[in-house]
């Protein structure tokens, strides 16, 4: 089996899902232990988001790391499917995983929502030009 390029930039996008999930723990129980939260109170999303003001950050981080992640997910699986491997690609698949690792750290951090959204705007750009690519290859052969 030779090696695939498109794979780093996976296996850092996955790793990067488990650290924001694990730092979600880390914020969200101890605030749970501090504020003597119910567990029981927190069943229902709406509720347990007006009662986790500290975690809510890193929570909400965590959703978007399955939202728009899974195209880039679908992408490099396709790659690796139709044996597209070029630098090109694998550049892309970078910027993303970099983008998203910076909106990543914004939002779990400061949370300064214009220097979020701009990690976020670059990040769908990066995604969108895998896709141009992916799009172009199967059209044309």
């Amino acid at each position: 089996m030779s090696f695939k390029p498109i794979l780093l930039p996976l296996l850092a996008q996955v790793l990067l899902t488990f650290t924001v999930w694990i730092y979600l723990f880390a914020r969200r129980l101890p605030e749970i232990s501090k504020k003597r939260i119910d567990p029981q109170d927190l069943q229902d999303r709406a509720t347990s988001h007006s009662l986790l003001t500290v975690s809510a950050a890193a929570s909400n981080n965590l959703k978007n790391l399955f939202e728009l992640p899974v195209l880039f997910y679908v992408a490099v699986l396709l790659s690796l499917s139709l044996m597209i491997q070029d630098m090109l690609l694998a550049q892309l698949a970078w910027g993303f995983v970099i983008m998203r690792m910076v909106h990543s750290a914004i939002h779990c951090s400061y949370n300064n929502v214009t220097h979020r959204f701009l990690a976020y705007a670059l990040s769908c750009l990066f995604l969108m030009f895998m896709w141009i690519r992916l799009a172009a290859f199967i059209l044309m052969n």
